[in-house]
């Protein structure tokens, strides 16, 4: 594993569901002792990433806006937190929604990627319960959160995470989980935070649901693509959710899933929100790794 000192100032620049914050200490109890590179399919809002900060990572999001983001907080920050200074400056609910519209309108098509990433931060920091969501459409749908002090320009966090996706061995990829993972050789440690599976009785109460385009069959093909990385000899952890469904898929490595409470407070849906039975899946035995 590359070793590098860790910066606490690394962490999330956005408030993301689903996030990993709350589990990270259990997700660092049972990671492998030693790994070379990381890769992290799912990246998500990245809480897992900067907490481990390894100068060999592979990133990957299908959320075009949420990688253009990474990338202008490493590539334009003085430009970002220019943009994201006007924002802090003209909050306000009227504001908020005229941003907001821009999916709709097609400004945002007009806007550079700077501008773009800008306007990501500013709505995810004033959104309500900074819940990212949006429509059949693709179109950003959360209200405004009336927040008195939302901070928009968290310049610190954001020099920090800059400076790290600056390494010369960080790589940013916007695509499909399975074109990222497959960058990892054996001794890597790959993570899975996928969306999660519902908690129904049985996968065909599963076939109709989806989020963000994550069906059964992408349930699927993940849990297919983990074992081929198993058998590639890469260290692999999927979190998911306690459901019949994600323990029978991956019932061949039962002897290393643990299960967690955790509680969740960003859902669109009072019943996914408070306590709820998480699992980590690793494919090796992490009482020895």
């Amino acid at each position: 594993m590359s070793k590098t000192t860790k910066n606490p100032l690394v962490k999330p620049f956005v408030k993301w569901a689903g996030g990993k914050r709350q589990l990270m200490s259990e997700i660092i109890k049972y990671k492998p002792k030693t790994y070379k590179k990381f890769v992290e399919p799912f990246v998500g809002g990245g809480s897992v990433f900067m907490e481990l900060q390894n100068n060999k990572t592979v990133i990957n999001d299908f959320n075009s806006e949420l990688i253009n983001t990474y990338i202008a907080i490493r590539d334009n920050l003085d430009e970002l937190i220019q943009e994201l200074e006007k924002h802090k400056e003209n909050d306000s609910k009227e504001y908020f929604y005229t941003l907001r519209e821009w999916d709709r309108n097609g400004i945002l098509e007009e806007k550079s990627n700077v501008e773009r990433a800008s306007r990501f931060i500013y709505l995810n920091k004033t959104c309500f319960n900074g819940l990212f969501r949006v429509n059949s459409q693709n179109q950003f749908n959360v209200p405004y959160g009336n927040y008195k002090n939302p901070n928009i320009v968290n310049k610190e966090v954001l020099i920090a995470d800059s400076k790290f996706l600056n390494k010369s061995g960080i790589k940013i990829m916007n695509g499909d989980f399975e074109k990222a993972a497959k960058t990892a050789r054996k001794g890597d440690f790959v993570y899975f935070d996928p969306p999660y599976a519902p908690l129904v009785e049985d996968s065909q109460s599963f076939v109709g649901y989806t989020l963000n385009g994550f069906d059964y069959e992408e349930q699927v093909r993940l849990r297919d693509l983990f074992i081929e990385l198993d058998k590639k000899g890469c260290f692999v952890m999927l979190s998911n959710s306690s459901s019949k469904l994600i323990h029978e898929l991956y019932s061949d490595y039962k002897e290393n899933t643990i299960i967690i409470g955790a509680t969740r407070n960003i859902n669109s849906k009072a019943s996914g929100r408070g306590k709820v039975d998480e699992v980590l899946i690793m494919n090796y035995n992490y009482k020895q790794s």
